[in-house]
């Protein structure tokens, strides 16, 4: 009796044993099914992030064109206010001090700030600005490929046109003006490099109206006397610091807005300003300004980073401000 009651012990403990490990098993299967697939799907995660990454590491490797400053070591030079921009300038309007300087003789692209020449041509020619101009083909942009909202058949008085092309750096308004300048594109270049020779910009050369060729070539001394002839006419200090204009493209009412933030900075006092930027000249930036009861003329040419001219430009404000009265360069500039 007692050798059955065992033997009926062992086979419930059996039973026991075997449900138990049965439901383990079953548990664990559950489990590990649950862990292979968040296993797979961290895999699958794994690949995407990596992939991903790649593709970030591509954006970040490849090395963009370098501006013309930079191939010639500009970027090397040091100076006292650590600015981003290879060459600076910054001179007193009334007397021609030189304040600051830092490689103002070099030549380099000036992008967009060849729209100061057009615009003092044209302003200075006396021509009718409710005159009818229409963007043709002509004026598209076959050098750098840039996009514009003139489309082809726009017309706009040529007064807009002065405008856009000196407040929003439009392209197209740009060369429009010197395409149906009287004598043509091609007399329209000859007379702005002859009035580069007149204001004594002995190193500057141009090749179109817009800026967009990096043939268009300056130095900052050449351009602080353009910058100074340009101020004397009213109609390009309100249009260089035209803060935003809108103009009927078609049947809509387009919004156009200046390419210089310091212009609507109460803190900044401008009389006169140009942008300028494509890859061979860097960011760059001329301005007539008041600081500390100084009219200056200030350049900057070849920045590196989109806002670091506006930075060099607040660099150069305080600097005048602690040091009103100071130089660091007595070499008057002679124009």
């Amino acid at each position: 009796m007692r050798l059955a009651s065992l033997k009926a012990l062992c086979v419930t403990s059996l039973l026991a044993v075997l449900l138990t490990s049965t439901a383990a098993f079953a548990g664990e299967a559950k489990v590990n099914g649950q862990g292979v697939k968040k296993h797979r799907s961290h895999v699958v995660k794994a690949k995407v992030r990596s992939k991903s990454a790649r593709l970030v590491a591509k954006r970040v490797i490849v090395p963009g064109k370098p501006s013309f400053g930079e191939t010639a070591g500009l970027h090397a030079t040091r100076d006292p206010l650590v600015l981003k921009s290879s060459v600076a300038l910054v001179v007193d309007q009334e007397t021609h001090e030189v304040l600051y300087g830092k490689n103002q003789e070099a030549v380099l692209p000036i992008a967009s700030l060849t729209k100061l020449m057009t615009g003092l041509l044209v302003t200075q020619a006396k021509l009718p600005m409710d005159e009818k101009i229409t963007i043709t083909q002509d004026d598209v942009d076959t050098e750098k490929g840039s996009r514009s909202r003139l489309k082809v058949g726009t017309t706009l008085t040529r007064g807009e046109l002065l405008h856009l092309a000196l407040m929003s750096s439009e392209n197209r308004a740009a060369h429009a003006l010197g395409r149906t300048y009287p004598g043509g594109l091609e007399g329209f270049v000859g007379l702005m490099n002859n009035k580069a020779q007149a204001l004594g910009m002995h190193a500057t050369h141009y090749v179109e109206p817009t800026g967009l060729s990096s043939r268009n070539q300056s130095s900052a001394s050449d351009l602080a006397l353009l910058v100074g002839s340009a101020y004397g006419e009213p109609a390009m200090r309100e249009l260089t610091t035209s803060p935003g204009f809108q103009v009927e493209v078609g049947n809509r009412t387009v919004q156009f807005n200046t390419t210089n933030g310091l212009v609507k900075n109460p803190r900044w006092d401008i009389g006169l300003q140009k942008t300028g930027y494509i890859t061979e000249a860097g960011r760059c930036l001329v301005m007539q300004t008041k600081i500390a009861g100084r009219k200056l003329i200030i350049v900057f040419l070849d920045s590196a980073g989109k806002l670091s001219r506006i930075g060099d430009a607040e660099r150069v404000r305080r600097w005048v401000e602690a040091r009103p009265a100071q130089a660091v360069l007595a070499k008057p500039l002679v124009g």
